[in-house]
């Protein structure tokens, strides 16, 4: 791996290990890109940031990565972002928040449908055909917003039914991704935790769709950095899909 654009910290309050860590790895293992893309906050009234930066967490994410930057700039290339759920009736407001911030891109990672009440994660089994539905309606309203660079883990959403009906929905995500030239992720961590995802049958469909991909890490510890195992895993499916990872990433400006 040349690059990977999703990388998180312990300001997060589900990962583990400091930036500094992150960096060292991720120059141990030979990567000459890394990009931080941390749960970012969320502008809601009474919400609860368990799984994601605080607001006020934020300018020291900022501040220390940009340190960093310029610390390690002659071993590997910094790049700092966000990793968002999509929540349109919050989504404008949390983006005017960032907007004060030195951040580059964002990246797509829907874990729940339900504007941000976040009740309902879509890698509960049993969930069903709506569920589905939702959470394909949920991220092509984001990625039509032209403000994230690309779609993390877009398989991720757990669907045990009717193998033609989850067909017709994902080609609907893959075609809009696809339309706007957004990458989706073959996902790492998926990999390496044994999760519903990558699912063989979403690549499928990317792959008859054309989409573009990326493979991200989504490093929650700094050691995953080091394990090239599940990387080659990720390569082995997207060559198994003649699907052909971008080297870099082209970043899509959330402030514009």
């Amino acid at each position: 791996m040349f690059a990977n654009y999703h990388t998180h910290t312990a300001r997060c309050h589900h990962a583990v290990g400091t930036e500094r860590q992150y960096i060292e790895a991720a120059i141990q293992a030979g990567y000459k890109v890394l990009g931080f893309a941390d749960h970012g906050t969320y502008i809601i009234d009474n919400f609860n940031y368990r799984i994601r930066m605080r607001p006020d967490e934020v300018a020291g994410y900022i501040d220390t990565l940009k340190a960093l930057r310029e610390e390690y700039k002659n071993d590997i290339r910094i790049h700092i972002g966000f990793e968002l759920e999509y929540y349109p009736s919050h989504f404008d407001k949390t983006l005017e928040f960032l907007k004060q911030f030195d951040y580059e891109y964002l990246i797509l990672g829907q874990h729940y449908i339900d504007d941000g009440l976040e009740r309902t994660h879509v890698m509960k089994p049993g969930s069903g055909d709506e569920m589905l539905v939702k959470y394909v309606d949920t991220v092509i309203a984001g990625i039509k917003t032209g403000k994230f660079s690309y779609v993390a883990h877009p398989d991720v959403v757990f669907f045990d039914g009717d193998d033609a009906f989850y067909k017709t929905h994902m080609t609907r995500l893959c075609r809009a991704a696809k339309e706007e030239g957004i990458p989706l992720e073959i996902n790492c961590l998926g990999v390496h935790e044994g999760r519903c995802y990558p699912n063989e049958k979403f690549w499928k469909i990317a792959r008859d769709v054309g989409n573009s991909v990326i493979i991200g890490v989504d490093a929650h510890n700094p050691q995953i950095l080091l394990n090239r195992d599940i990387v080659r895993k990720c390569e082995e499916l997207s060559r198994r899909f003649d699907l052909f990872p971008l080297r870099e990433l082209k970043f899509r400006d959330p402030k514009a």
